[in-house]
Order: C-alpha cells, then sequence, then structure tokens
C-alpha cells in the first residue's frame, strides 16, 4: 500500500501504527481515513490542487447543448470544490464548467 506523505514536513518514511498514520521524522500522527477522504484525486488517483492542470480523459457532453469537451482538451489553473463536482474551471471556447475529477489526468509539470 501507499502511504501518503507526512502533511507537516513532508517526508516520505510514514507508516501504520493501528489506525493512525506516523511520520518518524517529525513525530506527526494523523488519521489514515480522514486523509484519504480530504484529498481528491484524479482518473489515475494523483491528488489534485488548485491551480493544477489536467486534461480530459473521455468526450463529455455538456448538458442542455449539443457541444462536447472532447478527449485531450487541456484545462488550466483548476480550482477545487465541494459538491457533485470536483472541478470549476473555464475552457476556452466553452466558458466556465463543473467537472467531475473521474474525468480528468493530470498534466505533469
Amino acid at each position: 500500500m501507499d502511504l501518503p506523505p507526512c502533511p507537516e514536513c513532508a517526508s516520505g518514511y510514514t507508516y501504520e501504527m493501528d489506525a493512525l498514520l506516523v511520520c518518524p521524522e517529525c513525530g506527526h500522527e494523523w488519521s489514515a481515513s480522514a486523509d484519504a477522504q480530504d484529498v481528491i484525486r484524479d482518473s489515475v488517483g494523483n491528488p489534485l490542487a488548485d491551480g493544477d492542470t489536467v486534461t480530459v480523459i473521455k468526450d463529455l457532453k455538456l448538458g442542455g447543448t449539443s457541444s462536447s469537451v472532447k478527449v485531450g482538451t487541456k484545462v488550466k489553473n483548476i480550482r477545487l470544490v465541494d459538491g457533485d463536482h470536483d472541478i470549476d474551471c473555464k475552457i476556452p471556447g466553452v466558458g466556465q464548467i463543473g467537472l467531475k475529477s473521474q474525468f480528468v489526468k493530470k498534466v505533469a509539470k
């Protein structure tokens, strides 16, 4: 199982101890279940953050119109939100739109 890095010092040496994750470098302890719920991930499991650039992995039909967002469309400067759609963004030629994180893949910088 791939454990997340420490949220305090970003150490990659975290380990599990009962229901907690522990950092051996700074001693920080946190709940593994709370961490997994707070992180929004893309279609392949990469964690997303505000300002990231993503690409659309499948054609997405826009509700109420005959147009769609095509596979491979690059979306820059996303904003993460709570709700049914995880991502708010602006797509050139389409405008402001909400996307679900399961239909995007993070672009490596």
